[in-house]
């Protein structure tokens, strides 16, 4: 039977992301990724994210293909009693002149493929893996193809339906919204200023993130039957509504591409391991795509793994290793679950100390400053709210340069 150090099962961007870093770290990998269909979505990449796919030449692969993000901005659109006021978090407050970059899926995953290319101690299966068998001195993975391939550590980033966690044994509460996402970029009129709004509304987020150019994504959460009524537009339609809903920030609107929707829903499980296991990515957690913490969440999964590996060097899949793994990641992971859900079942919520709180809170963000810049560094690096912005993550996200915020612009008569 073949043998690898290192088995990761699953070839989102996740599971290549720490595939890649595994194989970067001198760790004999193979990356078990069946072909996967295109990603139409985009997803924002900060602070140490942004760091760990920077020191992996992911950056540099990306090209232009990315888009700076130096202001988060989030509007209260919920039409209720206790309106909460504008929030604009701004990466120069902390020192930094961008939070991280946008970039298409599509695109990253491009990326990756190209720095994976590069690895001879990386090799790529493009077989799904379809059993897990565990001992204490190695575990046995199988392919679909009847193979089996032993290692000394499995990673499963194989999704919110992992088959390897399941046949692990380890347990995942999941759960639905009464959501849908709609997905599309388009294009406008009016520069976005490196500039992405979230506007909270009744059914969820309607969040605007920057793209290279005068293009964005958009994430539309969405009541499901209304949604389903939204997709089936006209483009010229389906523009006129997203330039309404973002109340003509970005100008005229045209819709880019085709457009795609996703039910949404949340997962937790038991324990983040097992033996020889480690979970991360949607594996490990998943929730509905506000404040960009999804993906995020799992490359931190990433680069604390490939780290601790590191630091195992002898056998990376050892009981310590794998111990010091799930304290490391527990706190992470539940805190932004958590919060995630909190903040989305909160938008659904019509109970009037709900919205109260909610407001408080949006308001002393907006007012205090101290309190804002703390929520600042700890949404882009868990503990960095006191103990300050690590050197790596200063490194990647002080170079950009801002583009003009066209709201502000409006306020000041620029044009």
């Amino acid at each position: 039977m073949q043998r690898r150090q290192i088995i990761v099962v699953g070839g989102g961007l996740a599971g290549t992301a720490t595939a890649l870093g595994l194989a970067s770290a001198g760790f004999d990998t193979l990356l078990a990724a069946p072909p996967a269909p295109e990603d139409k979505r985009s997803s924002a990449i900060l602070g140490r994210s942004l760091a760990f796919l920077a020191d992996l030449g992911v950056l540099d692969a990306l090209g232009e293909a990315r888009a700076p993000l130096a202001v988060m901005r989030i509007v209260d659109d919920l039409g209720r009693l206790f309106r909460a006021p504008t929030v604009e978090f701004r990466a120069s407050e902390i020192g930094l002149t961008a939070f991280g970059i946008n970039t298409l899926n599509a695109d990253l995953a491009t990326a990756l493929q190209a720095c994976t290319a590069k690895r001879e101690n990386l090799e790529i299966l493009p077989l799904a893996a379809t059993g897990l068998t565990q001992s204490d001195d190695r575990a046995i993975v199988s392919f679909a193809d009847g193979s089996e391939m032993g290692a000394d550590l499995v990673v499963a980033a194989d999704g919110r339906r992992s088959a390897m966690r399941e046949a692990a044994g380890i347990g995942a509460r999941q759960w639905s919204y009464p959501q849908t996402a709609i997905v599309l970029n388009f294009e406008h009129t009016r520069d976005h200023g490196a500039v992405s709004t979230e506007f909270h509304t009744r059914t969820g987020p309607f969040t605007q993130v920057p793209l290279p150019g005068r293009r964005s994504s958009l994430v539309w959460v969405e009541d499901p039957k209304l949604a389903e009524l939204y997709v089936e537009l006209k483009p010229e339609k389906l523009a006129s509504t997203i330039a309404d809903k973002l109340h003509w920030i970005l100008g005229e609107v045209t819709v880019d591409g085709p457009v795609a929707r996703y039910p949404l829903g949340g997962s937790r499980v038991e324990r983040l391991t097992g033996t020889r296991l480690a979970l991360v990515g949607e594996a490990a957690h998943a929730f509905p795509p506000i404040g960009a913490q999804g993906l995020n969440l799992g490359l931190r999964d990433a680069e604390a793994l490939v780290r601790l590996a590191e630091e195992s060097r002898d056998d990376p899949g050892s009981r310590l290793m794998l111990s010091r793994y799930e304290a490391g990641r527990r706190g992470d992971v539940v805190s932004r679950t958590a919060g995630v859900d909190i903040l989305n079942r909160s938008l659904l919520m019509d109970f009037l100390p709900s919205q109260i709180a909610r407001s408080g809170t949006m308001a002393a963000m907006g007012l205090v400053g101290p309190l804002r810049q703390f929520a600042m560094r700890e949404g882009l690096v868990p503990g960095a709210g006191i103990a300050g912005l690590p050197r790596s993550v200063k490194k990647w996200m002080g170079g950009h340069e801002a583009a003009r915020d066209p709201v502000e612009d409006e306020r000041h008569g620029r044009h």
